[in-house]
């Protein structure tokens, strides 16, 4: 793709692309998109599994209400979304399409948002029997799936600092599985505990499937339209995503018989109707921030670096919920945190040495072979 055009001579959606490729050209550290997609992912990522616990310790038991609580608040993206059709469409003299989304890339997005809804329920009934400080170091074995699956899918460039922090995050998990259930919470039985166990990393699983196929799928939108992923895409597949993932948890709610017991629930929560619904709200705020800040996370870097920057921020929700919930903090959480640390430190060194080298070209240039 060829960005060396002169930008005063280009039409504006030419201007786009090429402002959008030297945008994600920059170093990790040196990209504003990049940046703000990190902002968003620190504020989601250590709120919204806080939120969702305080929902299931205060008399919460909807699995699939829980579940459709972390994609719910995609149409938060509308407004941002019209802003950007509006000044389009003053800025150019030509026809403004409504959309930038293909039809092929329209369908990816349904699948990944029917993926996300699963992926959300089988969340919703780990964190249930978990502690929050458990399950958020379960999930960051979604680290090592991602890494796989997108050896396999988008031919991931591993090196040695990357392999070195799959590692040391996937030994870190381990170590939690040998704990045997030392922090189960009260009220929860011992096939609860390690069915939450499994549930939970199910979910980083399905979660590491998910960000490789989200990096394939933008890949391919590029090669075959022959233009860059802009963030206004990255909105309008968030909003087909989240959509997806929550009618299909409607499904679930309705089958269930949610709908009818959630004023039940509201009235027998223990901070109050008020607190319920404020609750839920602010819960699915928090989940559509972590699921912006991941899609500009996967465009901006990739699915690996979208997987790292959730497991950096691991140790930030085990300290709030040992404050918030006083949760037990033993030994074991403690070496998994370090290893979490470290593991995000050489990713991130790796990635620092990689720019370094004026010879390498960013991962989604190269995509425009596909």
């Amino acid at each position: 793709m060829d960005v060396e055009t002169p930008a005063q001579t280009q039409p504006l959606e030419q201007q786009q692309i090429a402002s959008a490729a030297i945008v994600a050209a920059k170093p990790l550290h040196r990209n504003p998109r990049l940046v703000l997609s990190f902002l968003l992912m620190v504020v989601g990522w250590t709120s919204g599994p806080l939120l969702l616990r305080t929902y299931f310790l205060h008399g919460g038991n909807r699995k699939w209400l829980s579940s459709l609580l972390q994609t719910a608040g995609w149409p938060l993206l509308l407004a941002p979304l019209t802003a950007s059709f509006l000044s389009r469409r003053r800025c150019s003299t030509n026809k403004t399409p409504v959309f930038f989304i293909s039809p092929l890339l329209l369908a990816a997005s349904v699948v990944l948002g029917i993926m996300a809804g699963l992926d959300n329920l089988l969340y919703a009934f780990g964190l249930d029997y978990l502690p929050v400080s458990t399950s958020s170091v379960l999930m960051s074995t979604q680290l090592a799936f991602t890494a796989g699956f997108a050896l396999v899918l988008v031919r991931q460039r591993f090196t040695a600092f990357s392999v070195n922090a799959v590692v040391l995050l996937s030994v870190g998990a381990a170590m939690l599985g040998m704990n045997g259930g030392g922090d189960r919470p009260a009220g929860v039985t011992r096939v609860q505990y390690y069915a939450g166990f499994g549930l939970t990393l199910g979910a980083a699983a399905l979660y590491g499937l998910i960000l490789p196929v989200m990096e394939l799928s933008q890949a391919r939108h590029v090669a075959r339209a022959r233009c860059a992923v802009t963030y206004t895409l990255i909105m309008e597949m968030q909003v087909v995503i989240g959509f997806s993932a929550t009618v299909f948890s409607i499904i679930g709610m309705i089958v269930n018989n949610d709908f009818h017991a959630i004023p039940r629930e509201a009235q027998e929560f223990g901070l109050g109707k008020a607190g319920y619904y404020v609750l839920l709200v602010g819960a699915a705020i928090m989940y559509q921030l972590i699921s912006l800040g991941i899609m500009g996370a996967v465009f901006y870097g990739s699915a690996l670096l979208g997987g790292v920057i959730m497991t950096v921020l691991i140790p930030v929700t085990e300290v709030l919920a040992v404050l918030f919930f006083h949760e037990p903090f033993n030994g074991i959480k403690g070496i998994a945190i370090a290893l979490s640390v470290w593991g995000f430190v050489s990713y991130f060194y790796g990635e620092m040495q990689i720019y370094a080298q004026p010879s390498n070209k960013p991962s989604n240039i190269e995509k425009l072979d596909l």
